[in-house]
């Protein structure tokens, strides 16, 4: 089995233990990186990768997952070389609780597909099905890489950058990337945030979602 280091993308919240938070988030969104003609394309497997998150409260957590609608990713000598990721939205799944038990309502919340007034309160997947992450860059220190890109959420394209291990085996590839947070406020989810409105009290729900992302790939 072959290793190498890299950093990659993308989709909830504080663990700050274990948390790293992505740079330059707030900022312009860079240039898409572009394959050569001598890498070789990964397509990635929808139905076994995933984007675990962690939202937070006063009152608790919740978490989750999220999915991939496609992706790929160009690699050359087991480096990546450019990355496109479909995020898909309406896949958004509450996993710590029941069905029966608050579930249902808490992912329609999420998602904006309840009452009119709650659409917009957190992703609005009626208006905003897809989400992406393109690379915009891959660099390299201390025997560990970083992937920076841009991530789109509700038409806003803000810069993320994360580390995560990548591994080759056969035609195969596995990326996991360590835990990192972005700030939701920077892409219009704005909800119960305590940094939009000061009347909130205990009543709001932490800015910063925690995500990790695994990704399976095979060599076409």
């Amino acid at each position: 089995m072959k290793k190498s280091i890299l950093s990659l993308f993308v989709l909830a919240t504080i663990s700050m233990n274990v948390a790293c938070k992505g740079e330059k988030e707030n900022g312009e969104a860079g240039e898409v990186a572009t394959a050569t003609a001598e890498s070789t394309t990964y397509v990635v497997d929808t139905k076994t990768s995933v984007i675990e998150w962690i939202g937070s409260k006063p009152a608790g957590k919740h978490n989750g997952t999220i999915n991939l609608k496609s992706g790929e990713v160009a690699v050359k000598n087991d480096s990546i070389q450019s990355g496109k990721f479909v995020i898909d939205m309406n896949s958004i799944v509450v996993t710590d609780l029941k069905a029966g038990d608050g579930k249902e309502d808490l992912e329609s919340h999420l998602k904006g597909t309840g009452d009119k007034e709650g659409e917009d309160h957190f992703f609005n997947v009626g208006k905003f099905p897809e989400g992406m992450f393109e690379v915009t860059s891959i660099t390299s220190e201390n025997g560990k890489a970083t992937v920076s890109g841009n991530l789109t959420l509700k038409g806003v394209t803000k810069p993320v950058s994360f580390p995560a291990t990548v591994t080759y085996e056969g035609n195969n590839m596995t990326l996991t990337s360590d835990t990192f947070q972005i700030n939701r406020t920077h892409w219009n989810v704005n909800y119960a945030s305590k940094s939009i409105f000061d009347d909130l009290k205990d009543k709001f729900v932490n800015d910063e979602i925690e995500l990790v992302v695994k990704l399976k790939a095979t060599k076409q």
